[in-house]
Parts: C-alpha cells; sequence; structure tokens
C-alpha cells in the first residue's frame, strides 16, 4: 500500500458542486476524496491525541478534539452550544465574552433541511450552505433570520412542537430519503409560529427578526458508487485500523462496503492513511 498522508484529523472541507466535492487536510497535505471513491484505503490510529485548542495530548477526545481542561473552560464547548436557548451571554456569564460576541450576538438563520425527513435547525448565516452539507442533507431551506443565536434557539425550540430537530444517521447513511416540498412546509410552519414569532417581537425589540419568503431550495448531492444496506460504524478507539473499499461520503462520514466512519468524531487522532496501489 502507499501512504498518501498523515496527520490529525479534522472535518473535512466541503464545496457544494454536483456532487459535493470533498477534502480532508492533514497539515498541509490535502486529500481530494472523491478521487478515491472505489479504492481500499487503510486508515491507522497512531494512538495519539492532541488537543485541538492547547496542542497537550490526551487520552480522550472530548467533543470532538479538545482535553478535558479545555471542554470545561472554553464558551465552544458549553452547553448552550447544543442549546441555544440556553445562552447566558446577555446575563454576564459567557465563560469568553469576547468569542460569544464574535460567534452569537450574529445574525443567525433558522432553516429547514431534510436528511432522513423535515427537520428544523439553527447556523451562524457564515455557515450556509457548509452546516446542510455536512449534516448530508439532501434539501434545505433558510426560513427566519435573526440577529442572535440566543433568538434562534428560541424559534428553533418553538418549531420543535411541529418539526422534528434530529437527523437519524442510519437511515442518512443508507440514503433513505424521499424529496419534500418544503416551501408548503415552511409557510405551514409560519403560520403556526406567527403569534409567537410576534410576541418576540415585543419581549426583544432591540432585537431583529426576518421571515425569508424568497429563499430558494438548496439541493444538494453527494459523491457514491452505492450506499450501504446496513449503517454500520467503525470505532478507531476499539479498531484502530480501517481497510475497506470507500463506496461514499456523506455528511462528515467515510462510507466503506464494511461500515462508516464518522471523521469529525475523531478529530486530533493522529492517523496515517494509504491507498492500495
Amino acid at each position: 500500500m502507499k501512504q498518501i498522508a498523515q496527520g490529525r484529523l479534522a472535518k473535512m472541507l466541503t464545496e457544494p458542486s454536483r456532487p459535493i466535492k470533498y477534502t480532508l487536510k492533514f497539515n498541509d497535505q490535502s486529500i481530494q476524496m472523491n478521487e478515491l471513491l472505489g479504492k481500499r484505503l487503510k486508515i491507522t490510529f497512531e494512538q495519539e491525541i492532541r488537543c485541538t485548542n492547547c496542542q497537550r495530548l490526551t487520552k480522550k477526545s472530548f467533543n470532538q478534539g479538545f482535553c478535558y481542561p479545555c471542554f470545561q473552560k472554553l464558551a465552544s464547548c458549553d452547553r448552550c452550544i447544543m442549546s441555544p436557548e440556553l445562552c447566558h451571554y446577555a446575563a454576564g456569564t459567557c465563560r469568553e465574552p469576547a468569542w460569544g460576541e464574535k460567534n452569537c450576538m450574529q445574525e443567525h438563520i433558522v432553516y429547514l433541511a431534510n436528511s432522513t425527513g423535515l427537520k428544523v435547525g439553527i447556523t451562524r448565516h457564515t455557515q450556509v450552505p457548509t452546516r446542510w452539507m455536512d449534516q448530508g442533507a439532501v434539501q434545505a431551506l433558510p426560513i427566519i433570520s435573526v440577529s442572535s443565536r440566543y433568538l434562534s434557539g428560541l424559534i428553533e425550540s418553538k418549531l420543535k412542537e411541529w418539526a422534528a430537530d434530529k437527523t437519524n444517521w442510519r437511515k442518512m447513511l443508507k440514503h433513505e430519503v424521499e424529496v419534500i416540498d418544503l416551501v408548503v412546509e415552511r409557510n405551514r410552519l409560519f403560520e403556526l409560529v406567527s403569534d409567537y414569532l410576534a410576541e418576540l417581537r415585543v419581549a426583544y425589540p432591540d432585537e431583529r427578526i426576518d421571515c425569508l419568503l424568497s429563499g430558494e431550495v438548496y439541493e444538494f448531492d453527494y459523491p457514491s458508487l452505492a450506499w450501504p444496506e446496513k449503517a454500520k460504524t467503525y470505532n478507531l478507539d476499539k479498531t484502530p485500523e480501517v481497510h475497506d473499499r470507500l463506496i461514499a461520503i456523506k455528511g462528515q462520514y467515510l462510507i466503506f462496503e464494511q461500515a462508516c466512519l464518522n471523521i469529525r468524531k475523531y478529530g486530533s487522532y493522529q492517523v496515517s492513511m494509504y491507498v492500495d496501489e
């Protein structure tokens, strides 16, 4: 086998072409993953993990690449990142106010997506359309623009009464998804949430809440030769060597014939990558 890369794993970069173009970066190396479809790859975990923030060695990765001390202190690892309606920036208790100002007190988008069915979610406006490609969505539609992460979280929490906020990752990997009319769903949800939005505008008069009525639906195709019949995953902690034929890429998963590897889950793991010649 020929070694083609060595370094620490980080989430794959995406470009919204048809199909999506995936790049996996190792230090100064850039591997074009689409070109490896159909080839047998070997990915070996070298039993070294370094915190993506402070670079110290750690036996376990927290929150996709941090050591435990950084996981405990960084604002980017706070629980409000997963539950933005719990944002406490305004209370003056943000772990890193400057980080919060840069990342949370910025325009956010409430969106509908279709990875395995209708889903509501939020993202910073700078992450459109990257967020949806990372999720493995086949469709997405921005529906509301707001001036802060906190407001987007409040609206998402309300919309969860009528739309899911989770993706069935097994169905997503097997590509079991049907096209949805997201414009129809947007209009339905606007009717249901209109009174709540009016209440928010009164409660937060200095904030901005804009309903997006003219946005176009984003559509995504993923590079594939086939889709797996069963969605199993490799665990680098238990099986430090993966040797398998790459058949598809979707979300942040490399999909092999025998199982799938979630690249993002193993952020900061030191690995070597080989390809059969």
